[in-house]
This record gives C-alpha cells, structure tokens and sequence, in this order.
C-alpha cells in the first residue's frame, strides 16, 4: 500500500544524515569502547547512540518524543569520555563520538 504522504526534505536537512547512513552495524566501535566494557548492561555504547542521532536529526521522523524518552537515563547517554577509540576502530571511517 501507498504511504497516506510523503515526507519532503530539504537538502539542508539531508546533509545533515551524510555520514550516519554508512555505518554497517558492526559493533566494532561499541566493541573497541572502554565505558562499554565497564558498563554494558547501562551504557548503549556509540553504535546505538549514532543510529539514535540519526533518527533524532532525520526532520521526516515522527517518533522524535518517543525515541527521546527511551534515552532518558543519563547513564545510557553521557558514558562518553572521549576516549575516540570508535572513530578509530571504525572500518567506514566513522566518528560515533559527535553523535
């Protein structure tokens, strides 16, 4: 069935996606990540958090609030030290960190 309508967007906000369609779910930047390993059952590691940005900043997305409530936790978020070991290890050239 055809979508009720179609969602336009401007090239500015397409831009904005560049960089965060590429990445292949390989874990590897998730796997290479020092607060994942200490915190793996909390902390959603680069792989989820870059997938999240890309739905957060994609202007067609609808679920926007919804997704937001599911990153709520501050312990799922703010894990992040900067180490940069994920743009690092990233095979498509990645850098997880700016999500």
């Amino acid at each position: 069935p055809e979508p009720a309508k179609e969602w336009l967007q401007s090239h500015e906000d397409r831009e904005k996606l560049d960089g965060l369609y590429e990445c292949i779910l390989c874990a590897c930047c998730s796997t290479s990540c020092p607060s994942y390993w200490w915190n793996g059952d909390r902390y959603l590691g680069p792989a989820v958090l870059l997938q999240a940005y890309r739905w957060l900043i994609d202007s067609r997305d609808e679920a926007k609030g919804e997704r937001l409530d599911n990153l709520e936790d501050p312990f799922r978020l703010y894990r992040c030290h900067t180490i940069m070991n994920c743009a690092q290890a990233c095979p498509k050239g990645l850098n997880p960190a700016k999500a």
